[in-house]
């Protein structure tokens, strides 16, 4: 029988003393999930190649193969918390991981793009377990003097697989093929989940909230919609096509009757009532936009760098460590600046300087010198920080203590939402200027093949590869037309950073010092670092 925690503590001495190693646990189980999505990044490029050495995929379905898995993973994620919350937060997270680990054993095995877009739906399914079931292990084995401590911890793990997610994805794909880098979960999760049934204590909430079973059915629904038909019209260069327009507003229909449902509802999937309050929606509104222009903007970078420029996987993971090293270092840091010039001025400007760097991709070209790039990307991660930090903590301030598991799973899925939807706009502005911009160098091809060959500039590029001396005058088309295309669409990001900008600068509040502030505030950018993941 385990001993009593010493007076005043709550968590058991046995736990209490494995608690350093417990959190290891929980950071390796974590790992995985946010390393699966920065390891794709730079596998993108060589999923389209045909095969052999890739599926061929054409853009819209290597947006759908990101999507599913993002879209799964943010319907769920409230369900989620409440099932982990009934049934055992451990049992939860085992299962979770396990089809995590069977999601990305069959993905590494697709044979084709359909098959992996499935396979990535079934592995967002079971991140959806993992992410909110970690969080509140850990806030069950820490004593509240020592969360924020672990929270800061758990939170910097994060970052760190932000970083050498892509040169991990770099390293295999230089030794291995294409789904070596969905195999490699599958070792990481078995060792995850041995360690977690040695080690982890289960817990649940004596009184769970009710699952909202018809909420978590109309959200997909209406998101998995929407997605589509802004990804189809970017596929056909034709947002008037009857089928673009049914599928997105029959997306909005759904999205609409979801709102209602939930208004309505005793036990909603997310309470409405919390977005009464414009401190909050406006925070949640800018993680949304921050993640919108994120994904949007490394979906075609990886084009760039790889197609255009001629990079390799593991360089091209190497050239994005500045991305995600500027985040590691500015994230912790940006309470200082929230403490002198307040979360508006913070904020307003991290967005004006990410809407500067999308805007910077507009003048790279062909033979830009790479170090422009690094600086744009270090530059983004700074501005992202000075984002995601203070709003964070706006989001856990502006509603009651007792609603922050609410607040932080809010602020996880509108970030998912957020950036499915950058790939589904910025991936179709993309393909439509590019297939507008190579449609007349296509004319060499017959009829039955342009259609296929415009779509991307990786398929533009396999079509030329079989056109003996005429590949090269193709090939340079097919770079113009796509840096053409990446202009237009980092245009577009940055307008809608612009837009967050403009949002934060009228609704967050200001600079509100006070008694004892600093040390209020520590704890909440700590806590609120969790949401980031």
């Amino acid at each position: 029988m385990t001993s009593p925690a010493a007076p005043g503590r709550r968590v058991p001495e046995a736990v209490h003393r494995r608690r350093w190693a417990i959190l290891g646990v929980l950071m390796l189980s974590l790992l995985i999930v946010v390393l699966d999505n920065s390891i794709l990044n730079v596998a993108i490029k060589t999923i389209s190649t045909p095969a052999p050495t890739g599926l061929g995929a054409t853009q819209s379905e290597l947006e759908w193969a990101i999507n599913s898995y993002t879209l799964v993973f943010a319907g769920l994620l409230f369900s989620a918390g409440l099932l982990g919350d009934r049934l055992g937060r451990k049992k939860v997270l085992v299962g979770g991981l396990v089809v995590f680990g069977i999601g990305s054993a069959l993905a590494a095995f697709s044979g084709t793009p359909a098959e992996l877009i499935g396979f990535r739906g079934v592995m967002g399914l079971g991140a959806a377990f993992v992410m909110p079931a970690t969080l509140a292990v850990l806030m069950n084995v820490f004593e509240r003097d020592e969360q924020p401590k672990a929270i800061g911890i758990w939170a910097g793990g994060v970052g760190l697989a932000i970083a050498i997610g892509p040169i991990t994805g770099g390293l295999l794909l230089e030794h291995f093929w294409w789904g070596s880098v969905f195999l490699v979960n599958v070792p990481i999760v078995v060792l995850a989940v041995g360690l977690m049934l040695w080690l982890v204590p289960d817990s649940r909430d004596p009184a769970p909230g009710r699952i909202d079973p018809l909420g978590v059915v109309l959200s997909v629904t209406g998101l998995v919609l929407l997605v589509y038909g802004i990804i189809k019209g970017g596929q056909l260069a034709d947002f008037g096509d009857p089928v673009v327009l049914g599928a997105i507003g029959g997306g909005l229909a759904v999205l609409a009757a979801f709102v209602i449902v939930e208004k309505r509802s005793d036990h909603p999937s997310i309470d409405m009532a919390h977005f009464r309050n414009k401190v909050f929606s406006a925070a949640i509104v800018a993680i949304a936009l921050v993640f919108f222009a994120l994904m949007g903007v490394t979906f075609f970078a990886v084009f760039y760098v790889q197609s255009v420029r001629g990079y390799s996987p593991l360089e091209t993971g190497l050239l994005m460590i500045p991305l995600a090293a500027a985040q590691m270092v500015f994230a912790p840091r940006a309470r200082l600046l929230v403490d002198r010039f307040g979360n508006k001025a913070t904020t307003t400007a991290g967005l004006l300087l990410l809407a500067g760097m999308l805007a910077a991709f507009a003048a790279l070209d062909s033979d830009t010198p790479i170090w422009i790039l690094e600086v744009i990307f270090f530059l983004m991660g700074a501005g992202m920080a000075h984002v995601m930090t203070p709003v964070s903590v706006v989001i856990m301030q502006a509603l009651p203590r007792e609603k922050a598991g609410s607040a932080s799973a809010l602020s996880n899925t509108f970030r998912q939402v957020g950036g499915a939807l950058g790939i589904a706009v910025l991936g179709s502005v993309l393909s439509t200027a590019y297939r507008g911009s190579v449609r007349d160098e296509l004319g060499v091809l017959p009829p039955g093949a342009r259609h296929a060959a415009g779509e991307s500039i990786e398929a533009t590029l396999a079509v030329a590869e079989r056109l003996g001396p005429r590949a090269d005058a193709l090939a340079a088309a097919a770079d113009d037309a796509f840096l053409h295309a990446m202009h237009v669409t980092a245009l577009w990001g940055a307008g809608m950073a612009v837009l967050g900008a403009v949002v934060v600068a009228v609704f967050l509040p200001g600079r509100t010092p006070g008694p004892g502030d600093a040390e209020t505030e520590e704890k909440l950018v700590s806590a609120a670092e969790s949401a980031d993941g």
